[in-house]
């Protein structure tokens, strides 16, 4: 009895003490830790809402985003306040840069442009990408948005080889393809009609990538396309959702069951596309080395290279596919989707896109060479990205205690740059900021941002910038010089103008427009 009396006596007294690890694990990270950041910050000037225990800000956050989507806004281009409501409100209480908190996380919001550019650019390798939340995790996997150090180097190579140079050329008569099959689809309109954009540019993104960068058309890829919107949602829902450290790991929402069925789903869908072009390729070649030059090529030969330096995992292979699948198509959709209802709102513009579209091409199909001049449409879409930026944020993490500008931070710190913060501030772009001016951008970037490039981060900046720019703004042209070539266009009287943030800038309700024959 004694001995099971003592055996008793250390298996309580062990977990007395898991618990109470547990509970001072749990109080560094919802209370100390927090504590003393916000009083690290505060010694340094930099201020911000208060810290509430568990969420944070997260509350407040979502309660000034669904108010602000709930209602429409008329039909002014300026929208930080309507998409970013919490960072508008902030900023302009607390400052340029200030502290916010998602649960115990603390996040340092920062819009001074050379702070901006030194976190962007990154030459000591201080600031890395975020920890990234499960249900975007599930989404992009650990792919070149979200991945580190040896790996994204590798990854970033391939995707520079598939979306540059003679690679970007050789994808323009796909992409010509892809715009002729939706004006086809638009014959079927009645003349001056409404029609909705948004949704034919979602399909026309859909069917250029899978044409370009996956050999298939939309069709073959919509399962695939279908679940991984339906985890944009699934991640969109749950951005401001806090989870109770420990218990979360035990329990899991209908939504964390819905994006585990859909994660494997997206995996198996592309496994079987993986397997069917290795087929193909054993056929053509008996070494099976013809994989293809898109970036499914690119990623197989990557994934059969003898050199193990070189070599990419299944996994690895799988999470590039979803990351280019989804953010591919989603920027290039939100940017079109902008550049029209702008176009549509400011006809002057778009009779001036339509006279050098046909002064270049006439009624003939856009041409490598003729692309490369389309100035007044280079114009258009910079001031589009400058008032509509796909992605609104973006995010950094402080790998290790370091100086920013005048400021220490601490490592584990989260730094937000509110890419719309800059894009709308007077102080860089004038009184006129919230007016559609594509004449900003008459002698580039540089000189419509006074060389203060950290101002226009349409697609980030520094070593990490968006590797799909030339082919999303590629893209926008082409689709954009075939619709002049055919349509004038106005806004629908049922426009109802709420643009707002799912995981890039949407409008809540569609882009409708009134199509006119030329």
């Amino acid at each position: 009895m004694s001995s099971l009396g003592g055996l008793v006596f250390i298996l309580s007294s062990s977990l007395w003490f898991l618990f109470l690890l547990a509970l001072i694990k749990t109080f560094h990270k919802l209370w100390w830790k927090p504590t003393r950041i916000q009083k690290l910050m505060a010694l340094q000037g930099i201020k911000g809402p208060s810290y509430a225990l568990i969420h944070g800000n997260t509350r407040e956050i979502s309660s000034m985003q669904k108010e602000a989507m709930s209602r429409p806004k008329n039909l002014s281009h300026d929208i930080f306040a309507h998409v970013q409501p919490h960072f508008y409100l902030w900023t302009r209480e607390y400052g340029k840069i200030f502290l916010q908190w998602h649960g115990s996380r603390a996040q340092l919001v920062v819009t001074e442009p050379e702070l901006c550019k030194e976190i962007l650019n990154n030459k000591d390798r201080t600031f890395l990408k975020t920890d990234t939340p499960n249900f975007v995790k599930k989404l992009l996997g650990d792919g070149l948005v979200t991945a580190e150090g040896e790996k994204w180097g590798k990854i970033r190579k391939l995707a520079n080889s598939a979306f540059h140079g003679e690679s970007l050329k050789s994808k323009i008569p796909a992409t010509i393809a892809s715009a002729e099959l939706m004006l086809e689809r638009w014959k079927n309109h009645d003349e001056g009609t409404e029609i909705e954009v948004f949704e034919e540019f979602r399909l026309l993104s859909s069917e250029v990538l899978s044409r370009t960068a996956f050999g298939s058309s939309y069709l073959e890829g919509k399962n695939i396309f279908d679940m991984l919107m339906k985890l944009g949602f699934l991640a969109f829902k749950n951005a401001f959702k806090t989870r109770i450290p420990v218990i979360s790991n035990f329990f899991k929402t209908s939504d964390d069951i819905e994006a585990d069925k859909l994660e494997k789903g997206i995996h198996d869908s592309i496994i079987d596309m993986v397997k069917k072009r290795e087929q193909k390729a054993m056929t053509l070649s008996e070494e099976g080395e013809s994989f293809g030059s898109d970036f499914l090529g690119l990623l197989l030969k990557a994934h059969h290279d003898a050199n193990d330096n070189q070599r990419i995992t299944v996994d690895d292979l799988v999470d590039e596919c979803k990351t280019f699948y989804f953010a591919g198509q989603e920027t290039t959709n939100s940017l079109l989707a902008w550049t029209v209802f702008l176009l549509a709102l400011h006809t002057d513009w778009q009779e001036e896109a339509r006279k050098e579209v046909l002064q270049l091409f006439g009624k003939q199909t856009p041409n490598p060479d003729g692309i490369a001049k389309l100035k007044t449409m280079g114009m258009i879409i910079n001031e589009s990205l400058r008032l509509y930026p796909p992605v609104v944020t973006i995010e950094r993490k402080v790998a290790r205690e370091a100086r920013l500008g005048k400021l220490l931070v601490p490592a584990d710190l989260e730094i937000l740059i509110p890419c719309l913060a800059l894009h709308h501030d007077p102080k860089f772009w004038g009184q006129d900021v919230h007016l559609f001016k594509p004449e900003r951008f008459l002698e580039g970037v540089a000189k419509a941002t006074d060389n203060n490039v950290a101002t226009f981060l349409p697609f980030g900046m520094g070593p990490r910038n968006c590797v799909g720019y030339n082919f999303a703004t590629t893209e926008a042209k082409i689709a954009l010089s075939m619709i002049l070539q055919r349509y004038t266009f106005t806004l629908s009287p049922g426009y109802v103008h709420s643009p707002f943030r799912l995981l890039t800038v949407q409008p809540q309700h569609g882009v409708q427009v009134m199509l006119h024959s030329l």
